[in-house]
This record gives C-alpha cells, structure tokens and sequence, in this order.
C-alpha cells in the first residue's frame, strides 16, 4: 500500500466544522466528558487535563462559610477566580455567599446570566457602554443588588452622565501612595463623598479597599501594615458618618481577599463606628485554593487555624520524551498552568494506563514552554514516554482562564460534574 503524501501545497481546504470547545476531550471535543467515567482509563480524554477535585471544592466552600457565620460579615466570593457557573452557584447555595464579586462589566453581565442575584463589582466603573448597561439591567431587575467602587469626582460624573435614571449604590474606595485604585487622603474622600450625595443617582454605603496591593508578607511588619491600612479605611468611614454622608444608617466595610480576609476580619469587627456596620469579605481564591502560593499565605494554612483549605486543581500530562538522564519532557505549559508565582508542584505518577499511582516528591519541574514542562527526575526513575504526570498548580487566579472546560473528579478521578468557564 502506497501513502500519499504531498509535497507541494495545493491551495485547497476542506469545509470548516465547528471549532472544539474542549481540548482535553477527544473526538470533535464538543461535549464533556461522561459522567461516573474515570479520566485515566476513559478512551475520551486527551492529554494533557485539568480536575478539580469535588472534595476539596466542598470542602472549603464548607470552610469559609463558617469563619464567616463565627465572625459575623459577609462574602462577596470574587468570581474572576474560576468565572464558572457550575463552581460560582454553588458559593452562594452551599457556601453561604451573600453575592459574588466582579472585576469588569463583562464579568458583572456573566454573573448576571450565571443567574448570580447579588453582584459586586469591586472596581471603578467608569466604562459608558457598561455603566449604561449595569444602569439598564438593575432598572428591569430592582430586586438584585449591585455595588462598585468610586474614587474620583470624575468618576462620579461618568456614573452620572450614562446611568440615567438608574439608580446604584457604591462605596468609597480608599487606598494609599503607591497602592492600587483608591482616593489618598481622607480630605479628597469628603469631597468625592458630597458629591456622591448630591447625586440623584448614587446611593453612598460604605467605604473599601484592597489590602493584597501592599504587597506585605505573612510576617509581623506585614500584619501591621494590614493593620494601618484597615484602621486607615475604618478612620474614612467614621469621618463620613459624621459628616452624614452617607446615605443609610448602615454601612459596609469591604476588604479581604485571599490572602488576610482574617486580619481584616479582626479590624472590622472590633470597629466602633457612629453607624451600625457589616464587613463584607471578598475572597475568591479559597474556592480552588493551590498548592504553592496559596497554600503558603492563605490565613488558614497560618499556624493556629481552626479551619484548613484543600488544594483543589491538578493537571495532569503524559510524559513525552525522556531526551537525556536526569530530564523528561511533560505535555503542558504555559497554555495550560499558571506559572506567574510558582511552576506546577509534581504530586503523583502513573503509568500510561492510570495504574500503580504513587508519589512524585521526587520530581521537579524547572521550566515551562508553551506546551512543554521540563521535568527533573533521579537517572533511576522509571517513568517512560505515555506516563502520567499529576501535579498540583499555584495561583488559582492564572489556571482556570486557560481552560474552557475541566471535569469535577470524586477522589477516585471519576468525573461528577462538568464545569465550564466563561472568560
């Protein structure tokens, strides 16, 4: 039998079909993998693959819900992290989120369609198409509740040039030199606060900042700077209660996210203010927590903790070339993991089949490339091209947007649910 093969290119192309949705599933890739089957011996899977693990998900949605019932304050669960439904909805149902943040008006319209009733868009909204857009959907919906940040007379002017008779309630975002988006100084914060009043479309309800941009480490400097910064922002609100500006007599302090919810939670709480208050929590790393970032600053991975998050992403590859002693060459990259904090962590080994799983503490990853990991392993390793690599991923926040689609596993790697995503 002869093979054709063409040297030169004739110019011709077949129909297109539809692209593939999925890449780690096989045939045309455009439904998920089957539920109940096990993703290391289902002739469906391409490698390589991300899971999420449905026990550790359960399990730290389970926990945050309870440090935040102890603690009394709420969770806006940042939805950016995952952007999927199947994952977001269950914050609200299981985890006892009160809503879910955003971080752009295209999110806030994917957490409207996840069917997410209660959304914070913890930014400035100063875009005209996506403030007129929020303006018109909380018009047809008055019962869903919406928040964002102002920090700026000019943004005030924007919200009320292009929301039109809508009407949304925001906080004041406060920062400091060299920080992230925030008005700097207390003195600016009334004025942008009077205007707010004086608006007949915004409602003033509380005051905000993000405490991750200081960059501090889980180390006493660090704890303190925290600190300062929420005293700082507890300070604002105090001083715009009793300039009564604000627009309720009940306001919100928002910050916390993945890594100080708990010390932002300690200053909150034992805040004093003029006006009852509700901290508002907006972590949402902890849904997928890791295995090196995370896993390292995370307040309940901190010694003491009454509570712990489970890591709950792995990618897993197939081994493609063993070129050299004391180096292979796995089938993922930076397509497909994070790589901005830490490179994939090995955690566990099978052979081509998923047999004999067993650790992979032994192995290191010391680069990635598009689509290849470099894996350095002992000259005695037997792994062999087909193998599998499983591995454990840091910064959740980089993973799931590389993906379209990962299955849910039960510990036996059987698939429960599929999980899609929305970036």
């Amino acid at each position: 039998m002869s093979i054709h093969f063409p040297l030169q290119a004739d110019g011709l192309l077949d129909a297109q079909q539809p692209a593939p949705r999925f890449k780690s599933v096989s045939g045309a890739g455009d439904q998920p993998l089957t539920p109940g089957s096990n993703v290391f011996t289902s002739d469906e899977v391409f490698s390589p693959l991300m899971v999420m693990k449905q026990s550790a998900l359960e399990n730290n949605l389970h926990q945050l819900a309870t440090f935040c019932q102890e603690n009394g304050i709420m969770l806006a669960a940042h939805g950016k992290t995952s952007m999927s439904p199947a994952i977001l909805r269950r914050a609200i149902s299981e985890g006892g989120a009160w809503g879910l943040g955003a971080a752009t008006p295209a999110q806030v319209r994917a957490l409207r369609q996840f069917g997410i009733r209660n959304v914070f868009l913890a930014n400035e909204l100063v875009d005209p198409a996506g403030i007129r857009w929020i303006g018109q959907w909380q018009q047809q919906h008055p019962d869903h509740g919406f928040l964002c940040y102002v920090d700026s007379l000019q943004g005030v002017k924007l919200l009320e040039q292009h929301l039109g008779d809508a009407q949304i309630s925001v906080l004041l975002e406060m920062s400091v030199s060299g920080g992230r988006t925030g008005c700097r100084s207390q003195q600016e914060a009334i004025k942008i606060a009077e205007a707010i009043k004086d608006s007949p479309s915004l409602q003033l309800v509380g005051v905000a900042g993000y405490e991750g941009a200081l960059g501090a480490g889980r180390d006493e400097a660090g704890i303190q700077r925290v600190k300062a910064y929420c005293q700082m922002m507890i300070s604002t609100a105090a001083l715009l209660a009793d300039h009564q500006l604000f627009s309720s007599d009940h306001i919100i302090l928002s910050a916390g996210g993945g890594a100080w919810f708990d010390v932002v939670t300690e200053c909150f709480t034992a805040a004093t203010l003029p006006l009852p208050m509700t901290p508002l929590i907006r972590s949402g790393a902890y849904m997928a927590h890791d295995s090196g970032l995370y896993a390292r600053i995370a307040p309940f991975a901190q010694p003491g903790s009454s509570h712990h998050f489970d890591a709950a992403l792995e990618i897993w590859g197939r081994v493609l070339s063993r070129p050299e002693p004391g180096l292979a060459f796995v089938d993922f990259g930076r397509r497909d993991v994070p790589f901005d904090q830490d490179l994939p962590n090995p955690l566990w080994i099978r052979n081509a089949d998923g047999s004999e799983p067993r650790a992979a503490t032994h192995l290191r990853i010391s680069d990635v490339n598009d689509q290849h990991a470099y894996l350095l392993l002992p000259d005695d390793e037997t792994l062999q091209p087909g193998d599998w690599v499983g591995c454990g991923i840091s910064h959740p926040c980089t993973a799931f947007d590389k993906w379209r689609y990962l299955p849910l596993v039960d510990d036996d790697y059987c698939v429960t649910d599929s999980l899609e995503t929305a970036f």
